[in-house]
């Protein structure tokens, strides 16, 4: 790639905020209603604290939250976040991991507000939102990407459509995002041609999707792959030694879709897969007889994604079906969900709980639309007609991203989520959470 191309896809890489005027919106739109001729949907700025939208030259439909330094439970705006995210691009493009900076994130403006502080009164131009991004190019398109921090250095573990996992430092990328001087250093000098990863395996039979970084023990890494393998990486003595055993896990008998370690056990692991099951391995025992419990038909066809609770030992998993289910581990051998919710049309393609309110979780999907759910919450006797068809533990629906792919909660901003479509990515909060 040349400079000039270089700086033709740092220039597209520009934030879109769209503020859309709210004129006496008179009901509250449920997805799959047909619409009235002459009736549009409209978004209620007044529903966000936070709504903010970004766009890169290629679609990322994997990224992952980059834990930084600002501190936690930062409330006060505008906002900073990093993330590092992968293109699926056409043929004619050229793929790449992109280390980004969002910045200068404000509070969503309310028209209606009378009490608009100095700060939210700005100009225009000064609240505008800011994007700056270091890209490493990257051989084939990115299928996921999860980063981690082993000794204070960031590293970022990718899924390759050429059945690679691809280990990175992200150092030289986050100081660029983070200083406009050596921004544009690294532009100049075509840095994103000479990165090399740290790392590379090419063990696994065929492409996959699954990987999941261990939060117990550092550098742990799971991958799994569309021939069914699971492989269990360890950490070497530098950054670019890593031990990964060659011996996959024995169980699932399709694609393994998605991996979650658990919060707090160093050792066990969760998977779904194509063949419509979950499983629990305990990584210590051999890779024939590692599977500890097993949900054979957890979902009708295909579980596309899992999420481990991080104070509770629950699961939520979303398919194909469009079901989600949340397991119980305590009745996990029970084989039957705790609870079950089908709201979304589609295919389920993303699940997350909250990091810190045990039973608020998100889901997306195929169906282009985001739901936050809480769990705590029961049914009103008194519930209004107009919404009887709608779960109660449904807080929230968000809309305007085309086939949604991933959704993260960021773990240092309070309720913010940010998610990613092929039509881009968002970044919200809710007044709901």
């Amino acid at each position: 790639m040349s400079n000039d191309e270089e700086m033709e896809v740092n220039e597209k890489m520009e934030v879109e905020m769209e503020e859309e005027d709210v004129d006496n919106v008179k009901e509250v739109y449920l997805p799959g209603k047909p619409l009235e001729e002459g009736e549009e949907l409209v978004c209620d700025q007044t529903a966000y604290v936070l709504y903010h939208q970004a766009q890169t030259s290629a679609p990322c439909l994997s990224f992952d939250v980059i834990n930084d330094n600002l501190g936690d439970n930062r409330d006060t705006y505008p906002l900073t976040s990093f993330i590092v995210a992968g293109t699926q691009a056409s043929q004619a493009q050229v793929n790449n991991i992109i280390v980004m900076k969002l910045s200068n994130l404000y509070k969503t403006t309310n028209e209606d507000s009378d009490n608009e502080s100095d700060e939210e009164s700005e100009d225009d131009e000064n609240r505008n939102p800011k994007m700056t991004g270091a890209i490493i190019k990257h051989q084939g398109c990115i299928n996921r990407i999860r980063s981690t921090t082993i000794n204070n250095i960031h590293i970022a573990a990718s899924w390759s459509e050429l059945g690679k996992v691809n280990l990175w430092n992200l150092t030289e990328q986050l100081q660029a995002v983070d200083n406009d001087n050596l921004l544009s250093k690294y532009t100049k000098e075509n840095k994103s041609n000479t990165v090399t990863p740290l790392y590379t395996f090419s063990g696994h039979q065929k492409e996959g999707f699954a990987i999941d970084w261990s939060r117990t023990s550092v550098g742990v890494l799971a991958t799994g792959d569309c021939n069914r393998d699971i492989h269990i990486w360890k950490p070497g003595d530098k950054l670019s030694e890593w031990k990964v055993d060659q011996r996959p896990l024995v169980g699932h008998t399709n694609s393994v879709e998605d991996l979650q370690w658990s919060p707090n056990e160093p050792n066990v692991l969760a998977s779904c897969s194509v063949d419509s099951s979950i499983r629990i391995w305990d990584a210590r025992a051999s890779p024939s007889k590692a599977c500890m419990l097993t949900a054979e038909k957890a979902h009708t066809s295909d579980v596309n994604v899992i999420n481990w609770n991080k104070n509770e030992p629950f699961i939520v998993s979303g398919g194909d079906d469009g079901f989600i289910h949340i397991w119980d581990l305590r009745k996990f051998q029970d084989k039957i969900p705790l609870a079950t919710f089908k709201h979304h049309l589609e295919a389920v393609t993303t699940v997350e709980w909250h990091p810190t309110d045990s039973a608020v979780f998100a889901s997306g999907g195929s169906d282009n639309q985001i739901a936050l759910w809480d769990l705590s919450v029961e049914k009103d006797n008194e519930e209004a007609e107009d919404v009887k068809e709608v779960p109660p533990q449904l807080l929230f629906i968000h809309q305007g991203q085309k086939d949604i792919k991933e959704l993260h909660w960021h773990p240092q901003l309070p309720g913010v989520i940010i998610s990613t479509a092929e039509s881009g990515f968002n970044i919200f909060k809710t007044i709901s959470v």
